[in-house]
């Protein structure tokens, strides 16, 4: 009896085929018990990528950024939804919140405005002379106001103020205080333009303004140093213009003048009167006063600002 042989005397290790030949069929058993032979399925019939996954591979980076752009836009469309739409202001509103501020807040007056942008251009003029013969003491012969109209220190006042002087000082609204030359006078209009030797860095000239358009019962305000205190201020109306004044002594008559009422004393001199708007209309040359005490009664003069400009040789209009 022959011995079955259970594994191969071959040394050769069995080979695996390697071949990509088709795969051989199989059989499954139909209903009727016969065998049925299978196909093997073919590499077409494998499951594909969708279209849409082979398009998100390929065009990845655009469609992230049009993605985001898409976002981007939405985010601005939703703020802009969110934000609360604007109310119309209306004349009641606006009425409203005048009202408010008028009654919660001090307003400074049309005099203090006018003050405060004059100020910084007003100087205090001393005309000096000497005591008893003495060369080295220095007296007052005249007192006075001026006011700067060119930033160099060229300063407009009253011939009465520096005639018989020696000497002229001026001090200004930072308290530097200067010699100054008399550099031209116009007697007929009792003015006097003087030259400041030394000047503040920031001097302010003040701003002229043209009387042609000035009527009785405009707002002015005068500022000075009466009786040598200042500067101050005081506030009034015109009285009437075109007016005419004769000199106590009757040695000066004073012609197409400035008549107002804000009070001025001895002092005043050869300071500016201005307007609401703190522009010189005129230089304060006198005061009209029927008694012997020298104050004001509430009758003033100015001299026009343009026939004082005339006195510096320009013409400010």
């Amino acid at each position: 009896m022959r011995r079955t042989v259970l594994y191969s005397r071959s040394s050769r290790s069995r080979l695996i085929p390697t071949d990509h030949s088709p795969a051989p069929a199989t059989t499954t058993p139909t209903a009727g018990g016969q065998p049925r032979e299978s196909s093997p399925t073919p590499a077409a019939d494998r499951q594909q990528p969708r279209w849409w996954s082979r398009l998100l591979t390929r065009y990845d980076r655009p469609l992230w950024m049009v993605a985001g752009a898409l976002f981007a836009v939405l985010l601005v469309f939703l703020q802009a939804a969110m934000r609360p739409t604007p109310r119309t202001i209306t004349q009641q509103d606006i009425d409203t919140a005048v009202l408010h501020t008028l009654e919660t807040k001090r307003l400074p007056s049309a005099a203090a405005r006018a003050y405060e942008i004059i100020r910084p251009s007003v100087v205090r003029v001393r005309g000096l002379g000497h005591r008893g013969g003495a060369e080295d003491a220095d007296t007052e012969t005249g007192v006075g106001s001026g006011v700067v109209i060119v930033d160099k220190g060229i300063i407009l006042t009253n011939l009465h103020v520096v005639a018989g002087a020696k000497r002229v000082t001026v001090v200004f609204a930072d308290g530097l205080e200067s010699d100054a030359t008399v550099v031209a006078l116009q007697p007929e209009d009792d003015l006097a333009v003087i030259q400041a030797a030394t000047v503040p860095d920031d001097l302010v000239p003040a701003t002229l303004r043209s009387t042609a358009d000035l009527a009785p019962g405009d707002e002015v305000v005068a500022v000075g140093f009466p009786f040598g205190i200042g500067p101050s201020a005081s506030a009034g109306v015109v009285s009437g213009l075109r007016r005419e004044f004769q000199s106590p002594e009757g040695k000066r008559l004073l012609t197409n003048l400035i008549q107002f009422d804000a009070a001025a004393n001895p002092g005043s001199s050869g300071g500016p009167l201005v307007t609401t708007d703190g522009a010189v209309v005129g230089i304060v040359t006198a005061i009209l006063n029927p008694t012997q005490q020298r104050v004001f009664v509430g009758i003033g003069f100015a001299v026009p600002i343009e026939n004082a400009a005339s006195a510096v040789g320009i013409h400010p209009f």
